[in-house]
């Protein structure tokens, strides 16, 4: 049986805010301290960070925020303009062309919103290996590479299907790597940076259940 594109996005909607909402709960009935578990990985961490593996780290981190991450977003949309611009008026096909980097602009302004909104400290100075601003809870990082690399791989999805298995490994790898480069840096707990990855695939799922109907002409 086939699963249509719009039927699996809003299961991964429904599953990755209801995980998300728990994850905040379970914290936040915790004081928004660290569990046990959380410290003893941020011990580990802090004992096993030779020099080369963090300046490594520091380097996959930066990827995962700022120009980098609209970069990717922006490419998203260039894949995208490139398949509407046959179809559509050229600005139609600028407006789709922006699309990614606005949604990933938007998304921001959410996942700001709830970390000061939750307000979970971050794990000691000491412990840091990077410098780092505001809440911990979710993590911008985790939240914004996974984001930025689900729309590159969405993009490619719809217009190159034949890559899709691959684009959505990569972007896999991808988050994960960025969300594990701001634990071992020390800058956040374990579960910040879970919840910017549900949260990151829930307004991405979002995103596909919103422009469907735009992104069903897309499809290569």
């Amino acid at each position: 049986m086939t699963v249509r594109p719009s039927a699996a996005a809003a299961a991964v909607l429904a599953v990755c805010v209801a995980a998300f909402a728990a994850v905040a709960a379970l914290v936040g009935a915790h004081g928004w301290a660290p569990f046990g578990f959380e410290r003893a990985v941020l011990d580990w961490v802090v004992a096993h960070r030779p020099d080369p593996a963090e300046r490594t780290a520091e380097l996959l981190t930066e990827l995962g925020t700022g120009v980098f991450s609209y970069l990717f977003a922006l490419a998203a949309g260039l894949l995208l303009a490139r398949a509407a611009l046959p179809h559509r008026s050229r600005p139609a096909a600028v407006a789709v062309l922006l699309a990614p980097v606005v949604w990933l602009a938007v998304g921001q302004l959410l996942r700001r919103g709830l970390m000061h909104g939750f307000g979970r400290p971050r794990p000691p100075a000491a412990d840091w290996a990077f410098t780092a601003h505001d809440f911990a809870f979710p993590s911008g990082h985790a939240f914004t590479g996974a984001l930025s690399a689900g729309l590159v791989a969405l993009a490619v999805a719809l217009t190159r299907p034949g890559a899709a298995r691959p684009a959505v490994t990569a972007a896999t790898v991808f988050a994960v790597l960025i969300g594990c480069t701001r634990v071992y840096l020390g800058v956040h707990w374990p579960l910040d940076v879970l919840a910017g990855w549900l949260l990151a695939a829930a307004w991405l799922a979002l995103g596909v259940l919103l422009f469907r109907t735009q992104l069903r002409g897309l499809r290569g």
